[in-house]
């Protein structure tokens, strides 16, 4: 008979059985944990609201176009207070006859005023959504080809100076040298306000000299491609006559500084 109270005489039990962690089970308990953790991510991006709503894109798209609105209003301020301050200090400055024609041409290079004469307006419009390739061999269009892009208001403006525009406006603003034409999408943002396509680019100068710039620039015969192949807008207006007022915004550079020597 074996000794109770000698342990190597106690019966072996088997050793306690271990989990076995599968590759199956490992994969569930890690969808379960990545699940958990979207959950409570939406939670907290949520704070309470609907995420499956786009009211916020909205909101800010609303607001986006109040600001437009307001710096339209603020400008058309300025421009009034800008002519009243011009016209007091004309009269009272002492200046003289030349100093004046010196003045008034210094404001016209920096296209503070007003300029008139024959002129042509060039229009760009974005492509129907559904548009389809219009010649033999175009493959089917993407997004990005029938929009309007950056680049086609830049080769229009540049054609335009490089034809001898006197001054440019683009939409309802009037270009200076400061002026940057940028596009977010398929908006146009300029000097703080938006806008969207269509989109007008008019230049005061020779018409003969405007057209053939914008037909010698290889930019725009790439976008006359397009417009050929899935139908983007290109229009020419010629003017008799047409105005251009002057910029009514700040014209002092934001970002860059003059380097000491």
């Amino acid at each position: 008979m074996s000794n109770p109270a000698d342990p190597a005489s106690q019966p072996r039990l088997p050793a306690p059985r271990r989990p076995a962690w599968h590759p199956v089970r490992l994969l569930t308990a890690g969808i379960f944990a990545l699940a958990g953790l979207l959950f409570w991510t939406s939670f907290d991006t949520a704070q309470g609201t609907n995420l499956r709503t786009d009211d916020s894109l909205l909101e800010l798209s609303d607001l986006i176009q109040e600001r437009s609105r307001e710096n339209a209003r603020l400008d058309d301020e300025s421009a009034a207070v800008r002519a009243e301050i011009d016209r007091l200090a004309r009269r009272d400055d002492g200046s003289t006859e030349a100093q004046d024609r010196k003045l008034d041409g210094l404001e016209r290079a920096a296209g503070t005023k007003k300029v008139s004469g024959p002129g042509l307006t060039v229009t760009l419009t974005d492509a129907p959504p559904d548009a389809t390739a219009r010649t033999p061999g175009a493959p089917d269009p993407q997004p990005n080809d029938l929009v309007i892009h950056q680049q086609d208001l830049q080769a229009v403006v540049n054609a335009l100076w490089r034809g001898g525009a006197k001054g440019i406006r683009v939409m309802d603003q009037r270009l200076i040298s400061t002026s940057a034409v940028r596009c977010v999408g398929n908006t146009l943002i300029l000097q703080g306000r938006v806008y969207s396509p269509p989109y007008t680019v008019t230049a005061v100068g020779d018409t003969e000299g405007l057209q053939q710039a914008l037909n010698d620039s290889p930019a725009i015969e790439n976008y006359l491609r397009y417009v050929d192949a899935y139908g983007l807008g290109w229009e020419v207006e010629r003017h008799d006559a047409v105005t251009l007022r002057g910029h009514a915004g700040t014209v002092d550079l934001q970002y860059a500084t003059p380097v000491e020597k």
